[in-house]
């Protein structure tokens, strides 16, 4: 890299929306120095968000901004408290990352650098700071998974191998380490309102929330007499509508604790996560989750009792009966956009709500009785789908793997459907199904076999591969 050359991601215009609150919501940190700088990913896909493409980026500015952390801004570790698993934790914060900087892009949105695996902060506790390769390398598979799949996500903007060797009790150890960058929209948590409720200061939650709406509720006025209840409200909004991409998804996030909330919506933060590999409401990712509270099929509930425990410190500058009346709307908003997406991936628009409802209800019932793979029942449904489906009902997914578990009725409905809607809405239902179904499902043992070539061999190809499926949603 030419030394007259400037770093692009060192001269992005960086704002200081959350350093101008003021040192009771952070504390500065310095990042560790490591021994080793080893780029792994880049995701250029964000590139141009930045008003950048990826020629004018190269690896070393990558390295130089995101391994050696040689900005001249401040780095800030969030102060947070949670209810993790149930139990109120007054000991959080950001423990082994911190906000790097944040960002206007090309469309106007404020967006968060942040990072994981950075180094102790003063929130670490006993642990090192640090985040395994194989964290990093799950995480970026995770986050663009689900970007690809319509998921409101956090991305990774890039991945660097550090070397260092780490110690987990979860992963054969010693193990190589790594630090990540999170692109996302905000790291502020439902746990940041939940410390500044412990430690009794409203004043600075006020003051947080004006912000937070400022920057990232753009539909409300500063000067509305209601702007709090309509921001409770449209978070209720947002999160139900999250946690149905989850579900239609089949993506069990594995940890919700409230620290795991992001303030506006969005879904980040993958630990323990796991694609489900058949209908199960009580599939559980968090192999220490062993009352199954964060399991696939309780991920509604546990958002929406998310929401009603940030009602506690909301409560000290809004109207309770707004936030009652806002959380009310949840499980309305969450069957909505639940069914929406499970329509289409289906290959459905809309149709009559009798209908629907019935397809799903015998959709959900088929795939959990008999077991069928949930990401592969609809890859087939959308391979296989054909103009002689309307007419003759035995056909519809006659080639099928698992075509003998399918039965009469689901396909009588099927059928049934189809005949209602004109034959030109036959292609548009194959289009459907082919966006909104891809082939490749990230479950446990494809990602375990990208990670075994790099782990055994430090061969990246598989996974670089993987992803290049994942974007084209093959």
């Amino acid at each position: 890299m030419s030394e007259t050359k400037p770093n692009p991601l060192l001269n992005l215009n960086y704002e200081t929306s959350i350093e101008d609150l003021g040192n009771d919501y952070f504390d500065e940190v310095a990042a560790a120095k490591f021994p080793q700088h080893i780029l792994r990913f880049r995701n250029n896909r964000i590139l141009p968000t930045l008003d950048l493409n990826s020629d004018s980026v190269a690896d070393d500015h990558f390295i130089e901004a995101f391994g050696k952390f040689r900005a001249a801004r401040p780095f800030l570790a969030l102060r947070y408290h949670g209810y993790q698993f149930g139990q109120y934790n007054p000991f959080l914060g950001d423990g082994r990352g911190f906000l790097y900087g944040q960002v206007r892009g090309t469309d106007g949105v404020l967006y968060d650098f942040g990072t994981k695996g950075s180094g102790r902060t003063p929130y670490s506790r006993t642990a090192d700071g640090r985040l395994t390769l194989k964290g990093g390398v799950r995480e970026v598979l995770a986050a663009e998974t689900l970007h690809q799949l319509g998921v409101n996500t956090s991305r990774c903007f890039c991945l660097i191998e550090t070397g260092e060797s780490l110690w987990r009790g979860d992963e054969p150890s010693p193990t190589r380490s790594s630090v990540m960058i999170r692109f996302s929209r905000s790291h502020i948590r439902f746990g940041t309102f939940e410390r500044l409720h412990y430690i009794k200061r409203p004043d600075l939650i006020k003051k947080l929330l004006d912000r937070i709406i400022k920057d990232y509720y753009p539909s409300i006025q500063d000067n509305d007499l209601d702007k709090y209840a309509k921001f409770y409200l449209e978070l209720v909004e947002r999160v139900a509508k999250l946690v149905a991409q989850w579900m239609a998804a089949g993506f069990c996030h594995g940890v919700l604790n409230t620290d795991n909330m992001s303030i506006t919506g969005e879904s980040f933060d993958y630990g323990p996560y796991a694609f489900i590999p058949t209908y199960n409401p009580q599939f559980t990712a968090a192999y220490f989750d062993y009352g199954r509270r964060y399991s696939y099929g309780n991920q509604p509930f546990i958002c929406k009792l998310n929401l009603e425990m940030l009602g506690d410190p909301l409560s000290t500058i809004m109207s309770p009966r707004a936030i009652e009346a806002g959380l009310a709307q949840f499980d309305g908003y969450y069957q909505e956009y639940y069914h929406q997406l499970m329509l289409k991936r289906l290959g459905f628009e809309e149709f009559p709500p009798t209908e629907a409802q019935l397809l799903l209800k015998t959709t959900i019932r088929l795939l959990r009785n008999n077991e069928i793979s949930y990401h592969g029942f609809f890859a087939e449904l959308a391979e296989g789908f054909n103009h002689g489906w309307k007419d003759d009902s035995s056909l519809i997914l006659e080639n099928a793997s698992f075509a003998n578990l399918v039965g009469d009725e689901w396909r009588e409905i099927y059928h049934k459907i189809l005949n209602h809607l004109p034959d030109s809405e036959m292609e548009k239902i194959s289009d459907r199904l082919k966006l909104y179904n891809p082939k490749t499902a990230l479950v446990r043992p494809v990602i375990e076999s990208v990670w075994e070539p790099i782990d055994r061999y430090n061969d990246w190809q598989p996974f670089y591969d993987l992803l290049e499926t994942i974007w084209s949603k093959q």
